[in-house]
């Protein structure tokens, strides 16, 4: 199992773009979570397979309907930290 750490950048603030990644992680059965930055982009810690984060990636560049995806930073990332279910933070 591997954690991945996403930053996202661009319109995805205020146009479901949580949601949106809370979707695809349930679909795809991924544990972590997704929660909005003050600097107006978006941060994604998840776990699961290659198959699954590489689908992940794929959907975040398409982005939601109203979102507008201009960047993603991707880096793998060492914890011990067992993720339960998918969470969306506030």
């Amino acid at each position: 199992m591997k954690t991945l750490k996403i930053i996202v950048k661009g319109k995805v603030q205020g146009v479901f773009f949580r949601a949106f990644v809370k979707g695809i992680a349930d679909k795809t059965d991924l544990k972590g979570w997704v929660r909005n930055l003050g600097d107006g982009s978006v941060e994604i810690r998840a776990q699961g397979s290659a198959e699954q984060l590489q689908e992940l990636i794929q959907k975040c560049y398409q982005g939601s309907p109203h979102s507008v995806v201009e960047s993603l930073q991707k880096d793998f990332i060492e914890t011990d930290e067992v993720f339960e279910g998918f969470a969306v933070k506030h």
